[in-house]
Parts: C-alpha cells; sequence; structure tokens
C-alpha cells in the first residue's frame, strides 16, 4: 500500500508542476501581448484557458481517487489537500492571464505607450508576480519553508504598485480624455496583477501547511472577491 500511495503522490505532483508551468506561460505571454499590444498573442492566451481549466478538473479529480482508494493520513493527507487548493488558486491564476489578455482585444490602441507603462510600474510589477510564481513553485518541489514565507513580504511591492495606479491614470486622463477608456480598462490589469499576488501568497500558505502542518492568516489583508 505504502508504494503505491508513493507512486501516486509522485504522479500528482508532476501533474501539478505541469499545472504550474502552464499558468506560468499564460501569465508571461498575457503580459507580453499587453506591452506589445498583439492580439494574435492575447488570442493565444484565451484560446489555452480551456486547457487549463481541464487540467484543473483532471488534478481534483486525482487527488478525490487518492483520497478514496489510500485513504491517506499525516504528511500524505496534507500533500493532497495542498495540492488540491494550490490547484484551486492556480486556476484562478489562469482566469486572470485571459482577463489580462482580454484587455488587449478590448483597446483599441495599436502602438505601446511605453512611457506610461513605465509611470505606473507595470513593468515591474508583472516581473515580480512571474517570480513570485516562480519562487512558489520551487518552495514546493524543495518543500522550501523560507522561500514559501518570503512570498508575503514579495507581495507586499505588488499591493504598492495597484494602490499607486489609480492615483496615475486618474492625472493620465485629464490630458488625454480621448484614451479614458483604455485607462479604465488598464485598472483591470493591475487589479488581476493585485489579485495574482494575493493567490500566489495563498500558495505559500499552503505549502507551509504541507510540510509543517502550520495554519497561516493574513490578518492584514480583507477576504475580497476576485475580479
Amino acid at each position: 500500500m505504502v508504494k503505491f500511495i508513493e507512486s501516486e503522490i509522485t504522479s500528482l505532483k508532476k501533474e501539478l508542476n505541469e499545472m504550474w508551468s502552464m499558468v506560468y506561460n499564460q501569465m508571461a505571454k498575457a503580459s507580453d501581448a499587453v506591452f506589445t499590444m498583439n492580439k494574435d498573442l492575447a488570442q493565444q492566451v484565451i484560446g489555452r484557458e480551456k486547457r487549463v481549466n481541464a487540467y484543473e478538473l483532471h488534478i481534483d479529480s486525482d487527488v478525490e481517487d487518492i483520497i478514496a482508494l489510500y485513504n491517506p493520513v499525516a504528511i500524505d493527507l496534507r500533500f493532497v489537500l495542498a495540492v488540491l487548493k494550490i490547484n484551486t488558486n492556480l486556476e484562478r491564476l489562469g482566469d486572470f492571464a485571459e482577463g489580462i489578455a482580454r484587455f488587449v482585444l478590448r483597446t483599441d490602441n495599436n502602438s505601446v505607450n511605453t512611457e506610461l507603462f513605465e509611470e505606473l510600474r507595470l513593468y515591474e510589477m508583472v516581473e515580480r508576480v512571474l517570480l513570485m510564481l516562480e519562487i512558489s513553485k520551487k518552495a514546493f518541489n524543495e518543500e522550501n519553508i523560507d522561500d514559501a514565507m518570503s512570498l508575503i513580504s514579495k507581495d507586499n511591492l505588488v499591493d504598492e504598485i495597484n494602490a499607486q495606479a489609480s492615483t496615475i491614470l486618474t492625472q493620465y486622463i485629464a490630458n488625454h480624455i480621448d484614451e479614458t477608456k483604455m485607462c479604465l480598462d488598464l485598472v483591470g490589469v493591475f487589479r488581476k496583477l493585485e489579485r495574482s499576488g494575493d493567490h500566489i501568497t495563498n500558495i505559500g500558505e499552503e505549502i507551509v501547511f504541507y510540510i509543517e502542518a502550520k495554519v497561516l492568516k493574513h490578518h492584514d489583508k480583507h477576504d475580497e472577491t476576485d475580479d
């Protein structure tokens, strides 16, 4: 029985890593589509979202099978429960990537306003979100508590940039009335990136739970509905 469950857990870990890579690629491509206003690339991200959803259902089904067939306990049980929650968070990240890609399709702009993006620190925000995704995956595979815990502090920069975006965009609209719709849609991009940081932090908490059986709570975060 032990050998069988070890084999199933190894397989499940591989599947989750594939999901992680898929979501990372979706987020990276969606961001590139925004930075280049590449509608073809944005459409690719949207088209591949169904694969992310299908993979989430597949992993959920495998978790249910392991629990039903092997009745895992202790660290094995924490592992499969953590996988279940991490999988859900990754699927939400896939949704955010799709939403970011849709910004490109909604806007009439075909050129990139590099100066505005730099003032908004959009490049920096995307870089931080992708870095957090990489660190979370590494923390999971290496069972590294320090890396998992570091996600909480790294998310602070994402929150900071998001908090400043609305003010900067309001000032920009005052001088560029014809770009009002684009700016309002861009607020949604920032919101999705900020929520992505929150979900990656949630993943870090699940990693800590899996490894050390500790439940972390964010007392400085308010419960919010995902956009």
